[in-house]
Formats: structure tokens, C-alpha cells, sequence
């Protein structure tokens, strides 16, 4: 790209692939790039009812558990061939429900780390191979909890925090053809996460967040946007905070009370 020139946030022609994208965060940010123009396929381990759909474009799905790195090269392998050629990834699939770190089986926590840390990585290095040839961008959704771990989330938080150092590690690998960031998510209204804010909605959580308000999933997929765009163009090895500001220092909190 000229420096110099414009710079756009049209995707036309642009081919994108958003795992977990069939629900939640993943859901607004396969919608966010089909509004922008882009081919997305999405992949989940199950076909859901309704696809991501904007600008006359639906998202086409692909199914795959992105923990297996054989299918996670064919995913990859599979979005390039329906949509002609691969320019984004979005490493959205994730999560952990809440478990004490004295109990936990060594099932649970390989299986979170393998979702939340191997999978992106499975998933990346096939698409590294193919956007090498043309260039391409690698976004990896990350969590708060990876630089400030809360109570339940032992194996989730260490994973999180490897996905941060990986994508700086692949970031000085894959440059200058390859970009690869990331975004620490911050608390997110979705409607999975919506019994986990008390019966206020989470007004109460909301006074802590300098925003006062909760993240929803198109501030995410905004920031996707954005990395993904010629606007970020010199950005690699990047982390985005999309938490509002985080939150208040308990002193200051206690003194709004």
C-alpha cells in the first residue's frame, strides 16, 4: 500500500474466515465484514440455525473443531477454496466456564487450553501459508483475563495470556507479508454472558467500567474492522484493549458508593 494515499474500510472482494463465528462476538463480527463487503465463512462444530447475514451476503459455515490440527487445516484449506482466496482470519473461538483451580481435572484444562491457545495456532499456521503468497491479516481475540486473571479462570487466564505472546511471537515471523494482532476483550454484554451480570443487566458491573457501560459485540467487531483495514496498515505484534478502560480502582469505587 502508498502511505500516502487513501485508505479504506471497504472489504469488496475480500475473503474472510471467523472461527466460532455462528454465535455471540464471532456472530457480529462475520456480519460487520459482510456489511463491509467481504466473502466470510464462518465455522462452528455445529451448523446453526440462523448464519450471519449483511449487505445482501450470507456467511457461509463450514464445520470444524479448530482443536484437531488436521481439521483446522482443512478449514482453512476449505474457506480458501469457496472464497477464492483467504485475506483475514479472525481467531475468535473460545471461552471456559468458571472452575476452581484446587479441583479441576486435567481433562478440563487441556481442553481449555487446547480451545483458547493451540487452536488459534492450528488455525494460523495454515493461513499463514496461503496469505504469504498475497499478503493477509491474522486477528486474535484475546481477553482481560490474560493480563489480569480473576477468581475461577486459572486455566482460561494462562491460556489467554499465551495467545497474547503468541501473536507477537508469529507477528516478527510472518512480517512484513503477514500482520498479526490482537484484542483483548474487556466484559461483554452477549446473551450467553447475560445471567453471569445479576438481574440488573449489568448496571452494577457497568459503574466500575470508566465507559459505564458494558462492551456489545460490535465494538469488537469494529475494532476487527480496523486491524484488518489499510488504516492498520504498519500495525503488527499490536494489542487493541477493548475494555472500556478496564476498571476503577477499588478505592474509587468505594468512594462513588
Amino acid at each position: 500500500m502508498d502511505v500516502t494515499g487513501d485508505v479504506t474500510v471497504d472489504f469488496g472482494g475480500r475473503a474472510v474466515l471467523v472461527t466460532g463465528g455462528t454465535k455471540g462476538i464471532g456472530f457480529a463480527i462475520a456480519r460487520a465484514f459482510l456489511a463491509a463487503g467481504a466473502g466470510v465463512v464462518v465455522c462452528g462444530r455445529s451448523e446453526p440455525a440462523v448464519l450471519p447475514a449483511a449487505g445482501g451476503r450470507t456467511a457461509r459455515f463450514l464445520a470444524a473443531d479448530v482443536r484437531d490440527p488436521a481439521a483446522a487445516a482443512h478449514l482453512v484449506e476449505r474457506a480458501a477454496e469457496q472464497l477464492g482466496r483467504l485475506d483475514v482470519l479472525v481467531n475468535n473461538a473460545g471461552g471456559s466456564p468458571s472452575a476452581d483451580a484446587a479441583t479441576v481435572s486435567p481433562r478440563f484444562v487441556e481442553r481449555i487450553v487446547a480451545l483458547n491457545l493451540l487452536a488459534p495456532f492450528y488455525v494460523a499456521q495454515p493461513a499463514n501459508r496461503v496469505m504469504q503468497e498475497s499478503g493477509g491479516v491474522i486477528i486474535n481475540i484475546g481477553s482481560v483475563a490474560g493480563v489480569d486473571p480473576q477468581p475461577g479462570t486459572a486455566a482460561y487466564s494462562a491460556a489467554k495470556a499465551g495467545l497474547l505472546a503468541l501473536t507477537r511471537a508469529l507477528a516478527l515471523e510472518w512480517a512484513p507479508r503477514v500482520r498479526v494482532n490482537h484484542i483483548t476483550t474487556g466484559l461483554i454484554r452477549t446473551e450467553a454472558a447475560a445471567t453471569v451480570y445479576g438481574a440488573d443487566g449489568g448496571a452494577a458491573v457497568a459503574e466500575v467500567i470508566p465507559m459505564r457501560r458494558l462492551a456489545v459485540p460490535a465494538d469488537v467487531a469494529n475494532t476487527c474492522l480496523y486491524l484488518a483495514s489499510d488504516l492498520a496498515a504498519y500495525l503488527t505484534g499490536a494489542d487493541i484493549a477493548v475494555h472500556g478502560g478496564g476498571e476503577l480502582p477499588a478505592r474509587y469505587v468505594v468512594s462513588r458508593s
